[in-house]
């Protein structure tokens, strides 16, 4: 009777979960098909008078997200990328239904690349002679930046701005191995490659020191640069004032011009009322950049034969099929570029990189797809806030290359892992292991027993060799030689700007750039832009995530994204360490935090 109960149940509670995925597929479907039969009117719904608001807390992937399920969870029905929100801010510059924008600022979650895209976006409409406006309670300095772009910054009087300099913070794990007794086997090819110094090391190297201390103080003078074009000081000022720390209180940021005014909330709407010709705060027409951004995107791109497509590749590069909303996956990258590269009304390809790499193989089968589109048509790519090591590998041998000044790539350089857990099953476990086999190499690679030195010279002679394909790949790509490639690469990582200089990039400049340059390439002057794969659904989500897991396995990762908010990165990036044991990886597997 009790092995019946504990059946039964467990097959209810299967019954349930079912029910749940099959109504809100149903619901997916009709809100589907009703929102199919009021585009229109929702590309119509922006009212004159509206100020566009750009909340900068919000994180923007590359491309926009859908919600089916939006009209019954009371979420937005869409979540603009950056690609269709810089679209939106250009297309509001001559929206006479817009009459300004506001800038909610707070700590933005988004790479540094990311910022100064939206920073540009805003700068330019500047030029329509509209309002920017930008009012904060809690100011980091990420939030700032974007806001430096504005003609007004305003602070609560109570509240904070930061003014501090920025730091790079890497977790470094081997004390947990050494407590563990989790032995990592460890190769690599690049002095610099520093992938994999936080299983093999307390502590960054002098070479990911040198890097590291490179690229952030690129990013610093960059953000230098726009506090100054807004306060008017120079940057030797400002820079003075992060490193004494004088910057505390909201009155001195105000004493220091790095704010124009401290106000409430309430005086800053009575500004904008003041703006926009308002006689109550209650009559003030907000629109989200996210709504904006929906209804922009319908009056664009009209259907034209001739089109370039922009194939987005954000996330880390894996091997099989896609199972996760944000990753590279080399067969259903594969399947993309050949449908893409079929299609005859498709005349030019801008390929959107925003990676820190991955599988190696992963990148040869992704990189190879896409010497064959080249051979049918151009080829351009544009680089986010991340083309690093395998994420480079697959945008080398494009037509052109762009990248933004503080995207993080380079990074040409090749490492393997393995992790025997041996003592920790026998010392900490009491479990032991043994067996037989037909020959040396049979149980290779295995985690239950130390590796010889002959098989760790053969794990060595791997990642060597795919190192000197990596070199070779840069070579024909860039028209280097490989001992020219093998002076900039080592697995080091350069910024946008640096890559520029040293001939990894062709020139500096966001998404519409390479849309450009790739319309010049195909001779037209006339084309829509149609972007490949479909934006990412929310319901679609929750079905991938239930997908060989479990309701309860699903609820843990969810719940455990909740609570961790940023450092679930962290988890994400161990928890994919099991994918990478006795693989050759081109990846920077913990990305920097740069605060």
């Amino acid at each position: 009777m009790k092995q019946f109960f504990k059946m039964f149940f467990a097959s209810l509670l299967a019954m349930v979960v079912a029910g749940v995925i099959v109504f809100g597929l149903l619901i997916g479907m009709v809100v589907s098909m009703v929102s199919e039969a009021t585009e229109e009117k929702e590309a119509k719904a922006i009212s004159s008078g509206s100020i566009l608001v750009i909340d900068v807390d919000k994180h923007m992937h590359e491309q926009g997200e859908k919600n089916s399920l939006a009209a019954f969870s009371g979420d937005d029905a869409y979540t603009a990328g950056l690609y269709d929100a810089v679209k939106a801010i250009d297309h509001a510059k001559t929206d006479d239904k817009i009459k300004g924008i506001l800038i909610k600022i707070s700590a933005p979650n988004n790479g540094f690349a990311t910022l100064q895209q939206l920073r540009m976006a805003i700068v330019d409409f500047k030029r329509s002679k509209k309002f920017v406006y930008a009012y904060g309670e809690a100011i980091s300095q990420g939030g700032y930046y974007i806001a430096s772009a504005a003609d007004s910054i305003y602070l609560n009087p109570v509240g904070d701005i930061e003014l501090k300099g920025m730091a790079a913070t890497i977790p470094f794990f081997k004390g947990t191995l050494d407590k563990l007794e989790i032995t990592p086997e460890i190769f690599y090819a690049g002095k610099f490659k520093s992938a994999t110094e936080p299983f093999r090391a307390t502590e960054m190297s002098e070479a990911n020191r040198l890097q590291t201390t490179t690229f952030i103080k690129s990013f610093w003078n960059d953000f230098l640069k726009a506090a100054s074009e807004h306060s008017k000081l120079d940057t030797g000022a400002i820079n003075a004032l992060a490193n004494t720390g004088a910057i505390q209180l909201p009155v001195d940021a105000l004493n220091n011009k790095l704010v124009d005014g401290l106000l409430y909330w309430d005086e800053v709407e009575s500004r904008l009322m003041t703006k926009t010709d308002t006689k109550a705060s209650k009559d003030l027409k907000y629109v989200s950049l996210d709504e904006y951004a929906e209804n922009a995107k319908h009056g664009r791109n009209k259907f034209n034969e001739k089109r370039i497509a922009v194939i987005f590749a954000e996330g880390n590069i894996v091997d099989g099929e896609q199972n996760g909303d944000y990753s590279i996956a080399s067969e259903t990258m594969a399947e993309t570029i050949r449908k893409v590269a079929d299609n005859d009304k498709i005349k030019a390809v801008v390929l959107r990189v925003n990676s820190p790499g991955g599988s190696a193989l992963a990148s040869e089968v992704i990189l190879r797809e896409l010497q064959l589109l080249k051979k049918k048509k151009p080829l351009i790519v544009s680089m986010g806030d991340y083309a690093a090591s395998g994420g480079y590998y697959i945008a080398c041998q494009a037509d052109s290359i762009f990248a933004q000044p503080n995207t993080i790539t380079g990074s040409i350089g090749v490492f393997g892992m393995m992790f025997n857990v041996s003592n920790l099953m026998k010392n900490k476990l009491g479990v032991t292991f043994d067996g037989v086999k037909t020959g040396p190499y049979a149980d290779f690679p295995s985690g239950t027993r130390p590796m010889t030195e002959d098989e760790g010279k053969k794990m060595q002679g791997m990642v060597d060799n795919i190192y000197q394909v990596f070199m070779s790949r840069v070579a024909a790509g860039r028209k280097m030689t490989v001992a020219a490639v093998d002076s900039v690469a080592q697995g080091r990582v350069w910024t946008g700007t640096d890559a520029l200089s040293l001939g990894l990039v062709d020139a500096l400049g966001g998404l519409d750039r390479a849309i450009e340059s790739a319309s010049a390439k195909a001779k037209l002057k006339d084309f829509q832009v149609v972007t490949y794969p479909e934006p990412v659904d929310k319901l679609e989500s929750l079905m991938r995530s239930l997908k060989g897991n479990t309701a309860a396995s699903a609820a843990v990762h969810a719940t455990l994204k909740q609570e961790l908010g940023d450092d679930y990165e962290y988890y994400q990036q161990v928890k994919e360490l099991r994918d990478m044991n006795g693989k050759a990886m081109m990846t920077v597997p913990f990305l920097v935090k740069i605060k």
